[in-house]
C-alpha cells in the first residue's frame, strides 16, 4: 500500500519501468509531477548520473521534491555502475533550490548480513530483540544505502 511520502499524498502514480521509459530521456512534459523517486537504480544507470538528475529536475513542478536512493557499500549486483556518498547525490543536485537531506545509513557489520542471507528478514518491532539491536546500529562513515532529496 502506498502513503504519504515527505508529506506527499500521491493522487495519481506514474510508475515506470527500465527499458519502457529511459531517465536519461523522460517522455514527460517540463514540470509535469510534484515528486519523483528512484529506488535504488542510480547504481545501475549506464551514463551520466548528472543527466539523469537533470531529467528528474526537469520533470517535477517548481517547489516540487526530488528523491533517489541508492547504495554506497554493496555487493556489486545486476548492471552495476556507480557508488554514491551523501556529499556527492548532494553535488549532482546542486542545481536544485534546495537540499533537504542528503544521508546515508549503514554499518561495518552489514556486510556479515548480506553473507548470511539475513537482510530479508523482518525486524522485530520491539527495541529488545537482537535483530532490532542491529537493524539500528548506524555509522555516519559506513553508509550502505544513501540518498538525496531535493527541492527544485
Amino acid at each position: 500500500q502506498r502513503g504519504d511520502v515527505l508529506g506527499i499524498t500521491p493522487t495519481s502514480l506514474q510508475e515506470t519501468h527500465y527499458p519502457d521509459v529511459n531517465i536519461f530521456e523522460l517522455p514527460y512534459a517540463d514540470e509535469q509531477f510534484d515528486f519523483v523517486l528512484s529506488d535504488q537504480v542510480f547504481e545501475h544507470i549506464e551514463g551520466n548520473p548528472q543527466t539523469a538528475i537533470n531529467e528528474s529536475l526537469r520533470v517535477v513542478k517548481k517547489g516540487g521534491i526530488i528523491v533517489h536512493t541508492t547504495v554506497m557499500i554493496c555487493a556489486i549486483h545486476g548492471h552495476d555502475f556507480w557508488r554514491f556518498t551523501p556529499a556527492g547525490l548532494a553535488h549532482l543536485c546542486r542545481s536544485a533550490t534546495k537540499i533537504l537531506s542528503a544521508e546515508g545509513w549503514g554499518h561495518p557489520i552489514n556486510p556479515l548480513f548480506y553473507f548470511m542471507g539475513l537482510t530479508f528478514l523482518p525486524v522485530p518491532d520491539v527495541k529488545w530483540h537482537p535483530l532490532s539491536l542491529l537493524a539500528r546500529l548506524k555509522r555516519e562513515s559506513y553508509p550502505t544505502n544513501v540518498w538525496v532529496i531535493a527541492q527544485k
